[in-house]
């Protein structure tokens, strides 16, 4: 055996030449771990920032008289801590309410929101989100400038959020144990833009009629049962359900019937007309059943055959909706009609 083949064989000859490390590798070293650590920190900060935001309501309110280009942003965040965990308490702020109310009314009288261009579009979002937020709360003070804009015939927008905003204000007001102060003015704002020639504006005006109720209600949404855009005969039906209307029965029907739509893949345009079917049919059972609670009584024969035939839907919500409600009907029809 040669003395090269009986050379000790160490471990550091196995491994590859020590070179200096490149300036790309400290950089991934130093530099990446760096900016990870930085966003983590920013993003925690962001969070910290937004609750201590939530807080303190004020500090809505020194964002909105900034006068600032993105302080809709300001207004957009307020409307969704109102819906949020620490709601409760904001909505109950009469206070801040009113501030909001100043603050859209000033918006609208500076006459920015009707102006065209960008600064225009900024104002008429920031108007929109501000009656949002409005509609959030849970105080009467909430619903006055609602009731102003919602009868402002050049800003369609700002007036369908207005309109849109009453609606859950009233919800919130009655889950609450309140009421509006003057529920004529509402009512009487709300029948205003059932005749506006905006299809958007007439279709939430007749979705909020059918929540605010009052004198005329009933007779309008009868009236807007024949209107000829599908959304506004639609929300009128809902709305006359909720009032015990039973003029609503052939509208409903109608809803029933809409016949799925084929989608193939990539066609978004005919998956979101797919989504509104459903979403329509799926309102349509709560109608019926909204009915069928008032009076006590199975509906119409032709209105029990759409439901049944929703049971073989191709979406599971409008199956499991059918399916639900046929059992109600069931039980009414085997029910004496002494015992109802």
């Amino acid at each position: 055996m040669s003395d090269s083949s009986r050379r000790t064989v160490w471990p550091d000859d196995s491994l590859p030449p020590v070179e200096p490390p490149s300036a790309g590798f400290l950089v991934q070293l130093f530099l990446v771990p760096a900016l990870i650590v930085g966003i983590i920190v920013s993003v925690w900060l962001t969070f910290h920032w937004l609750a201590q935001l939530g807080n303190d309501p004020q500090s809505y309110v020194r964002q909105l008289r900034r006068d600032t280009e993105g302080r809709w942003q300001a207004a957009l965040n307020l409307a969704n801590d109102l819906r949020g965990p620490a709601g409760a308490t904001l909505k109950a702020d009469s206070r801040l309410a009113e501030e909001l109310a100043s603050l859209l009314a000033g918006e609208i009288a500076r006459r920015r929101p009707v102006g065209g261009g960008h600064a225009g579009e900024q104002s008429r979002t920031l108007c929109i989100y501000l009656c949002r937020a409005l509609g959030e709360f849970a105080v009467p003070e909430a619903a006055t400038e609602l009731v102003a804009r919602a009868t402002a015939a050049d800003q369609p927008e700002i007036a369908r959020a207005a309109v849109e905003a009453l609606a859950v204000l009233a919800t919130n007001l009655a889950a609450a144990g309140s009421s509006f102060a003057d529920p004529a003015a509402v009512t009487a704002a709300v029948l205003a833009a059932t005749a506006s020639p905006d299809q958007g504006l007439r279709s939430s005006a007749a979705f909020t009629l059918g929540v605010v109720a009052g004198d005329g209600a009933r007779d309008r949404l009868e009236t807007l049962c024949e209107d000829a855009h599908d959304d506004v005969r639609y929300n009128a039906a809902l709305g006359l359900a909720r009032l015990g209307g039973g003029q609503a029965w052939e509208t409903l029907g109608e809803m029933l019937s809409l016949p799925d739509v084929a989608v193939r893949p990539g066609d978004d345009e005919a998956q979101a007309d797919r989504y509104k079917r459903a979403m329509v049919v799926v309102n349509a059972l709560k109608g019926v059943g909204l009915l069928v609670d008032d009076s006590t009584e199975p509906p119409p024969e032709r209105i029990t055959a759409a439901v049944v035939a929703l049971r073989e839907d191709d979406v599971a919500d409008v199956r499991q909706g059918a399916t639900a409600l046929l059992r109600r009907i069931e039980r009414l029809t085997a029910e004496p009609a002494g015992s109802r």
